[in-house]
């Protein structure tokens, strides 16, 4: 994952194996993927037990 020249990347808040909570269900998942959307300048995050479906970092919160 590499930023371009005078694009500054952040560090990910949640990383692989972090127990995290779903905010509009309240479920506890695990983190398996992460993944820098470059033109979104965002994380997005796949689950463990959602592996079809990803979440972007202001859907999860930390337990």
């Amino acid at each position: 994952m590499e930023a371009k020249e005078g694009e500054k990347m952040r560090e990910s808040l949640f990383t692989i194996g972090k127990e995290v909570k779903i905010k509009a269900s309240g479920e506890s998942v695990t983190i398996s993927k992460c993944h820098y959307v470059k033109n979104m300048k965002r994380y997005s995050y796949i689950v463990k037990e959602h592996p079809k479906t990803f979440f972007f970092e202001e859907e999860l919160i930390e337990e």
